[in-house]
């Protein structure tokens, strides 16, 4: 099994620290902003990305959040196995707020629709938005493209993007495998 490096922690940190300031760009305030990690690894890339706004900003406050797509996914009754979710904490009412959804890697693009659905639960807010560190161009099933963009890279079916999250960040790194056939 081959793998190639797309990021390293470097670059990583640089790609963190753009998507960031782009938010902050375009969300000024964050008055009618709400954040929103997509269980489990959404959720890492969100903590990092508020990390790094907080440390410039230090009175910045952001309004966050973590959702739980298992039971919205169109393939979840297809698994043998039986499913854990994991937890859903939206502490506000997405009525008339800015939204933007955020997730390591967009690849087939169903776990977006089944996010979009779910977010329907806790309001109809003005606008959703996309961040994504890695986009996977030629995998997409459903017309979903992010508004943030970390990479964009050119992965067949047969490879999977690994975010490689470490305890020290200087050793994060994103891998481009060739599974097993």
């Amino acid at each position: 099994m081959g793998k190639k490096t797309l990021l390293n922690a470097k670059e990583i940190e640089i790609t963190l620290h753009r998507l960031a300031f782009q938010l902050l760009e375009n969300h000024r305030d964050f008055s009618n902003s709400v954040l929103i990690g997509i269980q489990p690894r959404g959720v890492d890339l969100l903590n990092k990305l508020v990390d790094i706004l907080k440390k410039d900003q230090p009175d910045l406050t952001i309004a966050q959040g973590q959702l739980d797509i298992t039971f919205f996914r169109d393939d979840f009754r297809r698994r043998e196995e039986p499913l854990e979710a994991n937890r859903t904490s939206i502490n506000t009412i997405l009525e008339k707020k800015r939204v933007v959804l955020i997730d390591d890697v967009l690849y087939t693009g169903r776990s977006i629709r089944a996010a979009l659905t779910a977010i329907e639960s806790y309001g109809r807010p003005d606008d959703i938005e996309l961040l994504v560190l890695i986009d996977r161009r030629f995998s997409r099933n459903l017309p979903i493209q992010p508004t943030y963009l970390g990479k964009q890279v050119d992965a067949l079916n047969d490879e999977k993007v690994m975010v490689d999250w470490k305890q020290d960040p200087k050793k994060n790194s994103i891998y481009l495998i060739n599974k097993p056939v």
